[in-house]
């Protein structure tokens, strides 16, 4: 795949000056910045976005990702590339997040709905970006440590769940726009019936063992939906409560 051919090409060389922590990380996200903004150009034909919103970009650049990963995989952190983050699951590619905030096409007053909170790197992006984020997680470690995290960085617009995303959370619809963290066999329907008319929803589709493709889906004022395709991923598959 083109995407990941472009991620080992682009691996950050990690600073080894004695220069304070914060500092190493914030030129650290500036590297990172760099590669996606690199990415972006080099995918734009694709997703039809060669370069991103500088509003999403700023965001990219604040958002600490060292503080979303394991201890053991902080050195990595600003690697244009996943990361375990423990329990089979992983924290997105830094252009990944960013392709998929980007395409979401917030605006400072959108109330987002996320599947998927993971470590709640991608959250907090879309948390910089929005008025309300409300994010639900089924694997229950996570979901707890993300809440911690995002509480410990003062995230207080961000809202998080336990629980089955599938069914989208109810209680906070409609949302402006809905992402998916891990892809789904099919969309599911109530995400769709969630989201407002004129909002979108952008979501990894396709099997463990088939090509995913990362899908923006529109929703018209009159309810009907209009899908395009922008990118195959790869992406941990969505799971279901029982």
């Amino acid at each position: 795949m083109r995407v990941a051919v472009l991620v080992f090409l682009l691996a950050a060389v990690i600073s080894s000056d004695d220069s304070p922590a914060q500092d190493r990380f914030a030129r650290e996200r500036g590297r990172m910045v760099a590669q996606i903004e690199y990415m972006a150009r080099e995918t734009g034909a694709e997703t039809g976005r060669p370069r991103f919103a500088q509003r999403v970009m700023q965001a990219m650049h604040k958002v600490p990702r060292h503080r979303f990963v394991p201890a053991s995989e902080q050195a990595w952190a600003y690697e244009n590339r996943p990361l375990p983050i423990g329990q089979g699951q992983t924290i997105s590619q830094p252009y990944i997040v960013a392709l998929m905030t980007e395409l979401l096409d917030t605006r400072p007053t959108d109330v987002v709905l996320e599947v998927g909170t993971g470590s709640g790197y991608q959250a907090a992006v879309l948390a910089e970006l929005v008025s309300k984020v409300y994010t639900i997680e089924i694997v229950e470690p996570l979901g707890r440590q993300a809440a911690q995290t995002l509480s410990a960085l003062g995230y207080a617009n961000v809202f998080t769940r336990l629980g089955d995303g599938y069914g989208g959370w109810p209680d906070a619809a409609p949302f402006d726009s809905i992402m998916v963290t891990a892809a789904a066999a099919d969309v599911p329907k109530p995400l769709v019936d969630q989201l407002k008319p004129g909002g979108r929803l952008v979501i990894p589709v396709g099997g463990r063992f088939d090509i995913q493709q990362l899908m923006v889906i529109d929703k018209n004022a009159d309810g009907t939906m209009l899908s395009r395709k922008t990118l195959p991923v790869r992406f941990v598959p969505l799971v279901r409560g029982k």
